[in-house]
């Protein structure tokens, strides 16, 4: 045989072992694009502002992975690369990644009910903890921040009456429909979710368990998750990560809960994350509902609240312009972290121009 035929196993086994690139301790790096695509890109995302007001979009950081290489990299103001960036909502997709960690150890069900796990939900035995990741528990919650803050549950349960045991004062709330049938966006929900994962896991394991099960594997380091009084994870706001390291989420997530040669989740719960909530409302919010993550895409798909982006993209997003933007067609993931508090900041916008600067000519 000839010593050519001997090399083609050898060169199969190389490519296919350099197909994809994970972070190490650094992520690895690809040339950074130029020309007009990033120049409009960064004319949105950092644009000159009036520092009297305080108006317009701020962004402190923004970062892009493809591929599984960082291609792009800016900061602004106090943020660096080193910095931990508090998160405020993307922390609810952080937790529902990490409950993915706990299913696949097959310690719930999603239709387990929740009372299981947390015993204060006694009065509502009917709810179940897929009716918490879809933000459809029932209870009468009103998300309501700056604009109505005396109305406000989710200012009062982060900052006055429920600040030392906020599950506990969810659970509190009484019912405004059946479980599982009308999505109202709730902190509440998530922190419900946090409260159940104590016995989920086990109380040994629980105070660890972020970083043991999801950011350790991920090769993150300095994340911080902030507790209530009761010791409960602060699963709708409080988690702090470097744009690197919600990177690592962002990739984990993908590629379908891969990291590595290992499925630290499984794909059928990354497939339920980016299920659009059966019951949904157009109209409701700017994104559609997951399995705590939000979706370009509906049961009905006529209805693509991103339409520059492809219908596949899902995302974690927070307060003030927060976001991490997962597209798998694009190979693509996007860290974005900002101070809007003006609510100008679109997230239609940035990723049309994403598109543009680093997807080439992949189609929505």
């Amino acid at each position: 045989m000839s010593k050519g035929w001997l090399l083609i196993p050898f060169l199969l086994l190389n490519l296919s072992a350099h197909a994809e690139d994970w972070p190490g301790e650094q992520w690895p790096t690809a040339p950074r694009p130029t020309g007009p695509a990033i120049e409009t890109l960064e004319h949105y995302a950092f644009p000159a502002r009036d520092d009297v007001t305080r108006q317009g979009i701020r962004t402190d950081a923004l970062l892009v992975i493809q591929d599984g290489r960082l291609v792009y990299e800016r900061y602004a103001g106090a943020t660096g690369a080193e910095t931990p960036h508090l998160t405020w909502s993307i922390s609810k997709s952080l937790l529902a990644t990490l409950f993915g960690v706990a299913y696949g150890e097959k310690r719930f069900g999603l239709q387990d009910p929740v009372v299981n796990y947390y015993p204060a939900l006694s009065k509502h035995p009917a709810m179940t903890l897929a009716d918490l990741f879809h933000w459809a528990s029932g209870l009468d919650w009103q998300e309501d921040y700056e604009y109505a803050p005396l109305n406000s549950s989710v200012v009062a349960m982060l900052y006055t009456r429920g600040r030392r045991d906020m599950a506990a004062f969810t659970a509190q709330h009484p019912s405004f429909s059946s479980p599982g049938r009308v999505f109202r966006y709730s902190s509440g929900d998530s922190n419900l979710l946090a409260a159940a994962l104590k016995n989920i896991v086990g109380p040994a394991r629980y105070a660890d368990y972020p970083w043991t099960a999801l950011f350790e594997p991920l090769g993150i380091h300095h994340a911080t998750w902030e507790t209530d009084a009761s010791g409960t994870f602060v699963g709708s706001s409080y988690a702090y990560l470097t744009a690197r390291d919600l990177a690592r989420v962002g990739l984990l997530m993908q590629r379908d809960g891969r990291w590595g040669g290992r499925q630290l989740i499984p794909r059928e719960w990354v497939a339920f994350n980016r299920e659009p909530f059966a019951y949904f409302q157009a109209g409701q919010d700017e994104a559609v509902p997951g399995g705590h993550w939000w979706l370009n895409r509906a049961a009905d798909p006529t209805l693509r609240p991103w339409p520059d982006a492809p219908a596949d993209t899902f995302a974690a997003l927070g307060h003030w312009g927060q976001a991490l933007y997962v597209i798998p067609s694009a190979r693509l993931v996007i860290v974005r972290y900002g101070d809007d508090r003006d609510g100008s900041y679109r997230h239609n916008e940035l990723l049309k121009r994403a598109m543009a600067a680093f997807a080439g000519m992949v189609q929505p």
